[in-house]
């Protein structure tokens, strides 16, 4: 039986673990101000009023709810970088021996890994709904929901990667061009009205997708969403169901004999 307790010890360890980061955490923040006050006001003068229309009057107020869900991507899957860093100490054998289950223990990284992205990019959130403005809280509460199993299931995915390659640089290669292909094949950046077809279609089951359309549904900009809210927190459970029984699944059979070689 899965114990609540130490599922959320877990969970505390890995988020007490990316607070140490301060280097990445600065330079993270620096990415964000330099792409809200830079190239977002930039680009939002660029585009003709056509443009501005078709994405609920404000590119700005779009591009800016779509960096939000790309800083909770890119902190979250930071997870699988930090069990190759504890597999180069050893500390993958000493987690395997301590008394916690393998299935406690990825829940409790894929909960840790989404809940720290969500207390970093918390503020950074604030202050991007502070701007476009909220006129339901009701649909806010309903996507902030929403948002958290997706950055668990992020988690999940960057666990489910990490412990199928078992190398650092391979993890870092593929991590690379797995971020350059799911960003850009979504909605977080680019208006589903200026699209290619096919283009739409795999925007449409991407899971940032999914989070950018419930992100900007909750903050009031439902003219600017490709998928409907209701289909979209489904593609978000199924998201998190599916890469956190992976998890589970492939740490248990990778990891069998209690090593991480």
């Amino acid at each position: 039986m899965i114990s609540l307790r130490r599922v959320w010890t877990v969970a505390e360890r890995d988020i007490k673990m990316f607070m140490r980061y301060k280097f990445l955490l600065i330079m993270r923040a620096i990415w964000f101000v330099a792409q809200i006050a830079l190239f977002g006001l930039i680009v939002n003068r660029m585009f003709d009023p056509k443009v501005q229309s078709d994405v609920g009057g404000s590119y700005f107020n779009y591009y800016a709810a779509g960096i939000i869900i790309t800083m909770l991507y890119s902190t979250a899957v930071f997870i699988g970088y930090d069990i190759f860093e504890e597999a180069d100490h050893g500390v993958i054998e000493y987690l395997l021996s301590v008394p916690v289950s393998r299935k406690e223990l990825v829940l409790g990284r894929s909960i840790g890994g989404g809940l720290r992205s969500f207390i970093y990019v918390g503020p950074m959130m604030i202050f991007i709904l502070y701007l476009i403005g909220v006129t339901s809280v009701l649909q806010l509460l309903t996507a902030l929901l929403s948002l958290f199993l997706f950055t668990f299931g992020v988690a999940g995915f960057s666990i489910t990667l990490a412990v199928t390659i078992k190398s650092s640089d391979r993890f870092d290669i593929l991590m690379g061009v797995t971020d350059a292909l799911i960003v850009r094949l979504s909605t977080t950046l680019y208006p589903v009205a200026y699209m290619p077809q096919y283009y739409r279609g795999l925007a449409s089951i991407n899971p940032l997708s999914f989070a950018a359309d419930l992100f900007r549904w909750g903050a009031g900009l439902e003219a600017e969403a490709l998928t409907p809210p209701l289909i979209a927190t489904f593609g978000i459970v199924a998201f998190f169901s599916i890469f956190t029984f992976l998890g589970i699944f492939l740490h248990e059979r990778r990891l069998e004999g209690g090593g991480w070689q």
